[in-house]
Formats: structure tokens, C-alpha cells, sequence
């Protein structure tokens, strides 16, 4: 018999053995108690996401695979950001701040799909991508929090893998990202005024300089 390979919708490390998973895979001769584990291994640090998950049934094996649909990095960066899309301009726009925390939590959940080799360096190169989007880390442009990086001042944070913030450090960022947002608003603002302006400005502009001029007529002799 061909394997068969079942296709789920399951909430990040919350997989139960009830809808959908269990009704799906009821009667496949596998373990259910057995994936909704490796399920929730899988994806623990993606909780509260919707997360796609396969699962390839060998029946006459009675075995089974999973494989873990991951969204993009930066799907997963501005999830943790709380904005809803990357800066169009991230040279002069910035739309909201991340923790290192928030990285070495991405780096874990993407750590196949990443091409550095160690924690410190996948955080690295989410790091470049914050700076495409216009995201700053720590409150900061995320090249100077590479350097930092380079220089050691996050290895507490590496060498424990903390991905959660305390009390202290959520109310410190919920801060930085309300400024960044308010600023943001402000410079929008400004965008739309300058563009208003420019709009209103250039037909008049345009008349003056476009208009044909009046043809000089010459004065006939008078008769005599």
C-alpha cells in the first residue's frame, strides 16, 4: 500500500488527539498519542500560530513522518513586531522594534532553513533581514546590534536560548514600539501633506509655463 500523507491545520504546540488531527488519522494503525507529541515538539515554539503540518502515513509499516510547514522569516518577525507589513523605505522608515529574544526564538523555529551554523549567527542573519524591513532590535538600527553581537554583549541570552522577556523588558518594549509608531505616523503625515502640496502646486505651475502666448498682431497703416 503507497503512503498516504494527511495535511492539517493545527495550532503551534497545542496539537490534541481530538478534530482534526484524531478523525483524520483514525484507523491508519498509528500511534495518535505519539504525533500529537512530535507535533507539538515540532512547532512548541510557534504558539498561538496556525501552523501546517503533513503527516506521511506508512500503513503497512505502521509508521509515520511529519513535516512542519514554516512561514517566511519575516512573516514570523512581524508577527512578534506587531506590524502588519516591512517599511516600503527602510533607510528613513522604521515601523516597529523587536527583542533579541524575539530572534533566538525565529532562529530556533527556522534553524533548518537558515545557512548560519550556530544560534549567534542565524540571529545574524535575521538581524539583516530587520534591517530590510525597517524593524529595529533593541531599539536600535540592526547593524549596530550586529556589531554588539559580534562583540558578545548578547552570549547570556545565546548561551540560555532565552526566547521569552520578563515583566520589565515587554513594558520596555510595548514603549519603544508605541514611539516608533507615533513617529511613523508623523513622518506619513508629512509625506501626504508635501505630496498635496506638490499635486495642487504643478497644474498651476504648468499653466504658466505651458500657456501660448499671445499672438502680437500688427498695426495696420491708417489711410489717408
Amino acid at each position: 500500500m503507497p503512503k498516504e500523507t494527511v495535511n492539517l491545520m493545527v495550532k503551534g504546540g497545542a496539537a490534541s488527539a481530538g478534530p482534526p488531527l484524531g478523525p483524520a488519522l483514525a484507523g491508519k494503525g498509528i500511534n495518535i498519542g505519539s504525533v500529537v507529541q512530535q507535533i507539538n515538539d515540532k512547532t512548541k515554539e510557534m504558539k498561538g500560530m496556525d501552523v501546517p503540518v503533513k503527516v506521511i502515513v506508512d500503513a503497512d509499516a505502521k509508521s509515520f513522518d511529519i513535516s512542519v510547514g514554516l512561514p517566511p522569516s519575516s512573516a514570523l518577525i512581524l508577527k512578534e513586531s506587531g506590524a502588519e507589513k516591512g517599511s516600503g523605505a527602510a533607510g528613513t522608515k522604521t515601523v516597529s522594534v523587536v527583542k533579541v529574544q524575539h530572534l533566538i526564538k525565529i532562529a530556533k523555529i527556522k534553524s533548518d532553513a537558515l545557512t548560519g551554523n550556530t544560534l549567534k549567527t542565524k540571529v545574524k542573519e535575521l538581524l539583516g533581514t530587520c534591517k530590510s524591513m525597517g524593524i529595529k532590535v533593541e531599539g536600535k538600527d540592526a547593524r549596530d546590534v550586529i556589531q554588539a553581537v559580534d562583540k558578545g554583549d548578547y552570549d547570556n541570552l545565546f548561551n540560555k536560548e532565552t526566547t521569552e522577556l520578563t515583566a520589565e523588558e515587554l513594558a520596555e518594549l510595548k514603549e519603544m514600539q508605541k514611539a516608533v509608531r507615533e513617529e511613523l505616523l508623523k513622518v506619513e503625515a508629512a509625506e501626504k501633506a508635501a505630496a498635496e502640496a506638490a499635486a495642487t502646486a504643478t497644474p498651476a505651475a504648468g499653466t504658466a509655463a505651458g500657456a501660448p502666448a499671445t499672438p502680437t498682431v500688427a498695426a495696420k497703416p491708417e489711410k489717408k
